[in-house]
């Protein structure tokens, strides 16, 4: 799919889509967002370019020197976006071809980060002078993507620990599964601001930068910062609860051996004295007693009766 930004009165506006695109509208507008190029596309692009569009197996190549470069084509930046299906979140990588002129991004799916932006400009709420502001933004919007994501996990993360500290009927086994997502999706977080810093650098060495945007790449390496601190918190209270919930599993496996134990202590004299009443001598003086068998009885409640008395004045009950 093919997508086309202009800029109109500092605003970005996108094309309508419903015609067929043309060298001469590819050559004009200032962002071509290409999502799961067909052929034919491809095509277009790489004539316009003069040169060829990444693959999907070029774009993940994580050496710096195959992410991070620059060509006749223009800049190139490889970089991570965090991606979310089925309840657990992931990165997918897109290709950026930063010109003088235009900017291209390149990718296999769909991502928040670009829909929210193609929202924005719909409402013309998105402002930029150039596709080198336009790159920015888009730096600016996926770093605010990734403050969602953790603020998400903050908020998962205390369900949890709710769910660990203080529900006594809670499913320990559920809740070390729930932690572990979130130590996923909180490792894909740091792992994609890591990557945007690495991308914020790149822009400043190679592309000629104002004032205005130089702070507004201040303002990014701020914000990075900020977010990447707050990744090593959850990370310390991911470990937390999970050290703690693997305690407190601990802690049942160990109650129920301590029971077993206990109950073997407390039969044991029981079944000893059943044993020796069970063994066949002809001199046994209790089997001519009238109350032997009452006696033989007896003597077994009292012998489990009291090592369970024993304990339970020691407190190990």
């Amino acid at each position: 799919m093919l997508r086309l930004f202009e800029i109109r009165r500092g605003k970005i506006v996108e094309q309508p889509g419903d015609a067929g695109v043309s060298e001469q509208q590819l050559a004009e507008v200032v962002w071509i967002d290409l999502q799961e190029p067909e052929e034919e596309e491809r095509e277009l692009l790489e004539k316009l370019l003069r040169t060829e569009l990444p693959e999907s197996e070029d774009v993940e190549e994580i050496e710096a020197s195959a992410r991070y470069f620059i060509d006749d084509a223009g800049v190139h930046i490889h970089s991570l976006f965090l991606t979310q299906s089925e309840g657990r979140h992931d990165t997918a990588t897109v290709a950026f071809i930063l010109q003088p002129q235009r900017l291209i991004t390149v990718r296999d799916t769909e991502l928040a980060d670009f829909r929210l932006l193609r929202m924005r400009a719909r409402r013309r709420q998105v402002e930029a002078r150039s596709a080198q502001e336009l790159a920015v933004q888009l730096f600016e919007q996926k770093v605010e993507n990734l403050a969602d994501a953790l603020e998400d996990i903050h908020l998962k993360l205390g369900a949890a620990s709710y769910l660990v500290l203080e529900d006594e009927a809670s499913d320990l086994e559920d809740a070390i599964d729930q932690l572990a997502k979130l130590e996923d999706s909180n490792g894909k977080v740091l792992l994609c601001l890591m990557d945007t810093r690495r991308s914020i650098t790149f822009l400043q060495r190679h592309i000629h930068i104002d004032s205005e945007l130089q702070e507004s790449f201040r303002d990014i390496t701020r914000d990075i910062d900020t977010l990447t601190a707050h990744t090593g918190f959850l990370f310390n209270k991911i470990n937390f609860l999970m050290d703690s919930t693997q305690g407190f599993i601990n802690i049942q496996q160990t109650n129920i051996i301590k029971m077993f134990s206990i109950a073997a202590v407390v039969f044991l004299p029981p079944t000893t004295v059943a044993s020796i009443y069970g063994m066949n001598f002809e001199v046994m003086p209790e089997l001519k007693w009238l109350l032997g068998y009452p006696f033989a009885l007896v003597l077994i409640v009292l012998s489990g009766i009291a090592p369970y008395l024993y304990f339970k004045k020691k407190g190990w009950l």
